[in-house]
């Protein structure tokens, strides 16, 4: 058979100490490459993000994918903190050449699978401080972390983290939901408030800040109203119904510039039929496509850091928001600067 794998070579895939299917460290000459299925079936390895070999920190790396399992920030359906876990399950379908974008990014840029940061998730303000700490380390040598949440908590600190590398970044947020609120229940750190935290530390550049796909119910008319204030530019989903998005992302590459960019997409921007699995769906909102059309669309911009957050898996069934959300991951890695486009 053409892909037939030797008895050896299977044996030499669980050697201990192999660099194919368990851990890297240091700089190499070779860079990393998911596991193909016709090396090892779908079924086996070891669930990192594709397959990606595991390693304990960044050296030698231009991209990182890492896991934040955190979910106490929630304010509805818990579950998140199981999210990066199932989306490393689900990612192992995906194939290392991105034919849509014309990039094969493992023969561009070094990248692994560094695990999760380990945090306090019974003390949210200390989580905020040890994911922030983790982040530093980990982008310390200008590597590009590409995080699975957790829920949005999470992203306040890693841009903490990123604006203290790179200084006030500029922001495309694609969510169902705006994340300005001042407090929950009385609490300044939640789910509900990491763009607002973000704003006051410094971490935005708000001539920079576009969120799309807002909607949903609200509590009051004026809720988008502090982001407005603040220079955000704000596209709810109702803007985007029926249309394609590349128009739109034309004009965000050049709101963007060339100053650093961080991306954050929650899984519930995508309307509940295509992404179930999340602890505050709303209907009415973007499709797959639209999805594809705002990254794609973000290609060529000095993108410093990216997230996808919210997926839920016990309310995944079929484990098809976490496959989506590992296809987005991807997606992000085919767009990073340093990766080319080959067609």
């Amino acid at each position: 058979m053409a892909h037939a794998i030797s008895l050896r070579r299977v044996l030499q895939l669980f050697e201990p100490g192999s660099k194919r299917l368990f851990c890297t460290s240091g700089v190499r000459s070779r860079k990393n490459a998911p596991v193909s299925g016709n090396e090892m079936p779908r079924s086996g390895g070891i669930a990192s993000m594709m397959r990606l070999p595991v390693q304990e920190n960044t050296d030698g790396l231009d991209v990182c994918f890492v896991g934040v399992p955190l979910d106490s920030g929630a304010s509805n359906r818990s579950g998140t903190r199981l999210g990066p876990r199932q989306i490393r399950q689900e990612s192992c379908i995906i194939r290392a050449a991105n034919h849509t974008l014309g990039a094969v990014p493992f023969e561009d840029v070094q990248v692994a699978d560094v695990g999760d940061v380990s945090m306090n998730i019974y003390n949210l303000p200390e989580a905020v401080k040890q994911i922030k700490a983790a982040y530093d380390k980990l982008i310390s040598n200008g590597c590009v972390p590409l995080t699975m949440g957790g829920d949005h908590t999470i992203t306040y600190p890693i841009l903490q983290a990123i604006k203290d590398k790179h200084g006030p970044v500029g922001l495309i947020h694609v969510d169902a939901h705006a994340d300005i609120n001042d407090v929950m229940l009385g609490a300044p750190i939640a789910h509900g408030t990491p763009f607002r935290r973000a704003v006051e530390y410094g971490c935005l550049d708000c001539s920079r800040v576009i969120q799309i796909g807002l909607r949903g119910s609200i509590y009051s008319l004026d809720d988008y109203q502090w982001a407005l204030d603040q220079g955000f530019r704000v596209v709810t989903s109702k803007e985007c119904w029926h249309k394609s998005l590349e128009p739109l992302m034309a004009e965000v590459r050049g709101m963007m510039g060339q100053g650093p960019v961080y991306i954050s997409f929650d899984i519930d921007a995508l309307d509940p039929s295509y992404a179930p699995g999340t602890g505050t769906p709303e209907i009415g909102g973007l499709t797959i496509y639209q999805a594809l059309e705002i990254l794609h669309g973000s290609a060529g911009l000095n993108i410093v850091g990216a997230d996808v957050v919210e997926v839920s898996p016990p309310y995944d069934m079929a484990g098809t928001t976490a496959l989506t959300a590992a296809n987005l991951l991807f997606e992000m890695l085919s767009i990073l600067p340093g990766v080319k486009r080959r067609q």
